[in-house]
């Protein structure tokens, strides 16, 4: 698809949703698979003054309306909305129109949603406006010009910035319409990719391809590959540089909501192992403890950030952490060592409080994932009567036969910190962005709902 078939098909949808109310700052929510459609639908909304709120296809009814109900969207395109109040076009594909558009730009440029881990929905809203100066710089790990693989799902956060941050900056996207391992290496030798955005999840699954489908010499074209969304164990990431080369991976620790970012480079993790980099774009770092007060350096803490004088997200659906001088958290614990580099250990709200003892899931799920038959593992607490909580570890298996041999080497690697139960678990862990609900999970497990357990 030309840019000026993008162009002529975003006007007509343009004029659409203004002929069905659809003005100026209204919020469109958007359901569609990845693909043209999608990229014309954003594009759509943009020439209409509006803002997209691109939503996952995966959504249950009752994750959509709450949705629904936070975002009061003026339209939706693709899934049907719950309510008949709000304006429905089910595709995009819609007779030419042509004529003039005001000119128009959306005070905010995205409005992504975000359940988290705790599976309550909230609504981040970009502070940038719809606007681009297209001599402004970029960021420094994304090329002005490229080849890029979409290979993430365009309702998420980074994948959506990525994407359309590059067709702005003169990338030609190649668009999977869901990540396959081996799709992604023909992709990118058949187009010459030369850079793409993949989460830990993808990089495991590239990884399992037998050499001769994944040979080096297949993405011989790649400049950088960009990694982040979820935390990387550190086996795999070493074996992802081993794969690729250092000087062609890049790690960017950001969030949603663009209050701060750290990069990393393949060649400074392998002298700093585990670390997910150093502050940029005018990001500051403080370590803090639960009382607000500063850590000394390397101590671990709650993970704090400033982007300098960046005008600030707002959220619908939840509040803000971020404090009156303009420091905000993520919610991550971690610790900066004595040459600035961030390392992280887990997410607050994620780690298990065993009896008083503090264990962080990544370490739990990093153990597991190091035995060759675990594909993929998410570590959870579950309550317990007499400690609070224990730990609890769903798998997925290459050999499900394994599973008591996995938690036995869980327990003699890990002591005190392993699993006392694993759940075997048929489909991915995961969803298409590589996030997890872990919550989900114990409540699943503590509804009897798993499949198969070993252990307890």
């Amino acid at each position: 698809m030309t840019a000026g078939e993008v162009d002529a098909a975003a006007s007509t949808l343009a004029h659409t949703l203004v002929d069905r109310g659809v003005r100026q700052d209204d919020l469109v929510s958007v359901s569609l698979p990845n693909g043209r459609d999608m990229v014309t639908a954003c594009f759509g909304i943009w020439r209409a003054g509006a803002t997209p709120q691109p939503l996952s296809s995966d959504l249950t009814p009752s994750e959509r309306a709450d949705l629904e109900a936070l975002a009061r969207p003026a339209a939706a395109i693709g899934a049907h909305p719950s309510s008949d109040r709000v304006a429905w076009l089910p595709d995009v594909r819609l007779p030419a129109r042509t004529g003039a558009l005001p000119d128009l730009a959306a005070s905010c440029w995205k409005a992504p949603a975000s359940s988290g881990s705790t599976g309550r929905p909230k609504i981040v809203r970009a502070a940038a406006p719809a606007t681009l100066d297209p001599s402004r710089p970029v960021a420094e790990f994304l090329p002005r010009k490229a080849t890029q693989i979409v290979a993430g799902p365009l309702w998420h956060s980074a994948v959506f910035t990525y994407a359309f941050r590059g067709l702005l900056t003169q990338h030609r996207l190649v668009i999977l319409d869901r990540f396959d391992a081996a799709a992604w290496v023909d992709a990118v030798e058949a187009h010459r990719v030369t850079w793409g955005l993949l989460v830990p999840a993808m990089m495991a699954r590239l990884l399992r391809l037998p050499p001769e489908v994944r040979a080096v010499e297949r993405v011989a074209s790649i400049e950088s590959v960009l990694h982040m969304g979820a935390p990387c164990a550190p086996a795999l990431k070493s074996a992802f540089i081993d794969w690729l080369g250092p000087e062609r991976v890049d790690e960017v620790y950001a969030g949603s909501e663009s209050n701060g970012l750290t990069r990393i480079t393949g060649t400074e993790w392998r002298e700093r192992r585990g670390s997910v980099g150093r502050p940029i774009a005018g990001t500051r770092i403080r370590i803090r403890a639960d009382d607000g007060a500063d850590v000394p350096v390397g101590e671990s803490g709650v993970v704090w950030m400033r982007r300098g004088d960046a005008a600030a997200y707002s959220y619908v659906g939840a509040t803000s952490r971020r404090d009156e001088d303009g420091w905000d958290t993520l919610g991550d614990i971690g610790h900066v060592d004595a040459d600035g580099y961030l390392f992280l250990h887990d997410r607050a709200d994620d780690i298990i409080n065993r009896g008083g003892g503090k264990i962080a899931p990544a370490t739990v799920e990093a153990a597991l994932e190091s035995h060759p038959a675990v594909e993929e593992a998410v570590a959870f607490g579950v309550p317990d009567d007499d400690l609070g909580q224990v730990v609890h570890a769903a798998v997925r298996l290459s050999d499900p036969g394994a599973l008591p041999i996995v938690l036995a080497e869980a327990r003699s690697r890990l002591g005190r910190l392993a699993p006392v139960a694993l759940h075997l678990w048929p489909t991915p862990l995961r969803n298409a962005a590589g996030k997890v609900r872990r919550s989900a999970l114990a409540a699943r497990i503590g509804a009897g709902g798993d499949p198969t357990t070993s252990g307890r």
